[in-house]
């Protein structure tokens, strides 16, 4: 039996936080949330995918911190948003996945340092919540426009991927999107084991 495919609504723009090439023939958008223990099991099996398309994948991540359930999520979006407002969103985004156990505001504060960013800009924006409005609003968009009820959710050259969060699915996923042909996958992957540890495609 068909299923109707859901269709992102809010297409990418400038405003968005884009890792990889323009004319990339397929972009992977993620709704994600820092403190998301799926959000980081799927954070190194995203890293392997890019690694291996290169320029023919195009990465999104859009913000959908759910506070009730992630208390630290909110703080950690901002974080990121501060960072981003010194161009180094990316860098924040793999301190906060690769510390999620760690995200309280000195831990921010620390990995701000890391990667070295202007300290008392950062914590000016963190104090003031200079980026808190924006990101609720989008929030809002997430649930109302989009109908995202949990993270991680991923889309495909704008169409809701609901298969397993793992390298080999997404890989194919992705290759079945690529109407360039451009993307040409080894028959076997020979992945299958290496990162079985962070299989499974449950949602928060």
């Amino acid at each position: 039996m068909l299923t109707d495919t859901i269709k992102l609504k809010n297409l990418v723009t400038e405003r968005d936080h884009i890792c990889g090439s323009a004319d990339a023939p397929v972009t992977l958008l993620e709704y994600g949330n820092f403190e998301c223990v799926h959000c980081g099991r799927a954070y190194p099996i995203i890293k392997e995918v890019q690694k291996r398309l290169g320029n023919n994948l195009r990465f999104v991540f859009r913000h959908f911190p759910t506070v009730r359930t992630h208390p630290h999520s909110v703080r950690a979006a901002e974080a990121a948003e501060a960072a981003a407002a010194q161009e180094k969103f990316w860098e924040m985004h793999d301190q906060l996945f690769t510390h999620q156990q760690a995200l309280e505001d000195r831990d921010l504060s620390r990995y701000a340092r890391h990667i070295g960013i202007d300290v008392d800009r950062f914590a000016r924006d963190m104090s003031e919540n200079t980026f808190l409005k924006q990101i609720e609003a989008d929030y809002n968009l997430s649930v109302f426009d989009e109908h995202v009820t949990g993270t991680p959710t991923f889309y495909i050259n704008n169409e809701r991927y609901t298969g397993a969060t793992e390298i080999e699915s997404l890989l194919i996923a992705i290759k079945h999107a690529d109407t360039e042909g451009r993307i040409v996958l080894p028959e076997k992957t020979g992945l299958r084991g290496v990162l079985g540890r962070f299989h499974g495609g449950r949602k928060e």
